[in-house]
């Protein structure tokens, strides 16, 4: 009965001392961590806009999407006036899971560059949207050219990689969602300085 007494003891303070080792190590390394995939963010934010000179961390704000979720969205300055926005967008209609990746627009619209942040799909095919191939044939493009946004497959003029349409065309998707959401939430973003934006797009409803 001692013995046991005794081994239930020793085994006791064993996992209390791994569980504090294990508190303090979390404790240690989670902001770190925390920093770092912020950090990794922010580079990606950098590479999706277009050339600016203002502290992107204090320029940014935070909208509602359609459903719901509340995005946070960096807003490039040159000399004190806006020139681009960088905005999150979210696929949920990957071969392997949810695509999350960064989209660049200018002021009226264009795509800059997107990044991809996260995804789980298939190494050597659908992982592929990671090219900078893949990514650039977005470049230029607005909300309305082309009309179809779909990859060649679907009737659109994007490529899809190769064994991955499904990736390719959540992607190309996605990215004119997120520029659906710009569009929507323009004067929220810019605060109405991008009066000559909405004159274009409401000339373009018109038609």
């Amino acid at each position: 009965m001692k013995e046991i007494f005794r081994l239930t003891l020793i085994l006791t303070v064993i996992t209390a001392a791994s569980a504090g080792v294990l508190a303090f190590v979390n404790q240690k390394t989670e902001q770190p961590i925390e920093n770092a995939l912020r950090e990794e963010k922010m580079e990606a934010v950098r590479n999706v806009l277009p050339p600016f000179d203002n502290e992107l961390t204090e320029d940014s704000v935070f909208i509602s999407d359609i459903a719901g979720d509340t995005l946070e969205v960096f807003v490039g300055k040159k000399n004190g006036k806006i020139n681009g926005v960088a905005f999150p967008v979210l696929s949920h209609d990957g071969y392997s899971g949810d695509i999350e990746f960064l989209v660049g627009v200018n002021l009226d619209g264009v795509v800059q560059g997107i990044e991809i942040l996260t995804h789980s799909e298939t190494p050597g095919l659908g992982a592929k949207i990671q090219s900078e191939d893949f990514k650039d044939q977005f470049k230029t493009r607005g909300i309305n050219n082309p009309e179809v946004w779909e990859v060649e497959k679907d009737g659109g003029i994007f490529k899809q990689i190769t064994g991955a349409t499904i990736s390719s065309r959540a992607v190309t998707r996605a990215v004119h969602k997120g520029l659906k959401f710009y569009r929507n939430h323009i004067d929220e973003i810019t605060g109405g300085e991008n009066n000559d934006y909405e004159r274009k797009k409401g000339n373009k409803e018109k038609k």
